[in-house]
C-alpha cells in the first residue's frame, strides 16, 4: 500500500507463495492504534486511534481515483484512462461491445474484436504504462524471461495477453478475456 511506506511507525509484511498471499501490517507504537477495513463499495481505508482523542480517523482511503481505479470500470478488451473522453477505451483491434451504452459513457460490457481471431497470423499489440489485467484467468512461471513467454504466448491460440512479472525473470500469461485495465501517465507497467 504506497500511502503506507512513509510510516516509520509501522511494519509490513507481503507474503507470496504457492499457498499464500497475504499482507500484514504491525504498529511498533504502543500508543497508535490503527486498522484496514474493506467497504461494502469497495473501498479499501486505513484509520488510525490515537489517545487521548480515541476516535477513529481516517487516514486514507482507495480508490483514490473513482473512475479508473473502480473495478472493472471499462469491462473486457478496453481500458480506463482518466485523461481521456471517454474514460473507457477499446485495445486497439477492439470495438465497444454496446456502441449505444458506450456513447453514453457506460463502457462496462467491455470491448469485442473487429475481425475473428485467427491464431497463424495474428500476434500482440503493445500497452504501455498500465495496470496489469485482472490476474483471475493468468498463469505465472516464474522462471522464463519475457521472449520465451511471447513464444510461448503465439503456440497457444487461448493466451490473449503476457507481460513482465518481475523486473529479471518471470512471466505472466493471460487465458481468455482481460479487463480491468487501467492507463497511467507514468508508472505502469509494459
Amino acid at each position: 500500500i504506497p500511502e503506507d511506506r512513509q510510516l516509520k511507525y509501522i511494519v509490513y509484511n507481503f507474503t507470496e507463495n504457492r499457498e499464500d498471499v497475504s499482507y500484514t501490517f504491525l504498529v511498533t507504537n504502543r500508543s497508535i492504534y490503527s486498522r484496514l477495513t474493506l467497504s461494502q463499495t469497495g473501498y479499501l481505508q486505513r484509520h488510525t486511534l490515537i489517545p487521548p482523542a480515541w476516535v477513529w480517523n481516517q487516514f486514507w482511503s482507495t480508490p483514490m481515483d473513482r473512475l479508473c481505479d473502480m473495478y472493472q470500470m471499462c469491462g473486457t478488451y478496453s481500458y480506463c484512462d482518466p485523461n481521456t473522453s471517454p474514460v473507457c477505451n477499446c485495445i486497439q483491434g477492439f470495438n465497444p461491445w454496446n456502441r449505444e451504452r458506450w456513447d453514453l459513457r457506460d463502457g462496462s460490457s467491455g470491448c469485442v474484436r473487429k475481425t475473428p481471431l485467427n491464431c497463424s497470423t495474428d500476434g500482440f499489440l503493445p500497452l504501455k504504462k498500465v495496470k496489469l489485467p485482472d490476474t483471475n484467468m493468468a498463469i505465472v512461471d516464474r522462471i522464463i524471461g519475457i521472449k520465451e513467454c511471447e513464444k510461448k504466448c503465439l503456440e497457444d491460440c487461448n493466451c490473449t495477453a503476457f507481460a513482465k512479472a518481475d523486473v529479471q525473470k518471470g512471466c505472466i500469461i493471460w487465458t481468455g478475456e482481460i479487463g480491468d485495465i487501467r492507463n497511467y501517465v507514468a508508472d505502469g507497467q509494459d
